[in-house]
């Protein structure tokens, strides 16, 4: 693999990392990216699947809000 980088961000990534820990922290970085690019998948894949679904709050989402806020003495609102 051969990757390209801006002689300020060689130089940035040398200052916060040191020029002995590049691959790894570059590393690093590609997986946390690769990471949150699978959870963006999985959201979205997701997406509509409770479609056709009851929930108690579909017909009135502020009453039922209010009635989860004075349920019970715990509770704040």
């Amino acid at each position: 693999m051969h990757v390209v980088l801006d002689d300020h961000l060689v130089a940035e990534l040398d200052r916060r990392v040191g020029p002995r820990r590049r691959s790894a922290f570059i590393g690093e970085l590609i997986r946390r990216g690769l990471e949150d690019e699978q959870r963006w998948d999985d959201i979205e894949a997701a997406l509509g699947t409770l479609a056709g679904s009851v929930h108690d709050w579909d017909r009135d989402p502020a009453g039922w809000v209010r009635s989860q806020r004075h349920a019970g003495a715990q509770r704040a609102g």
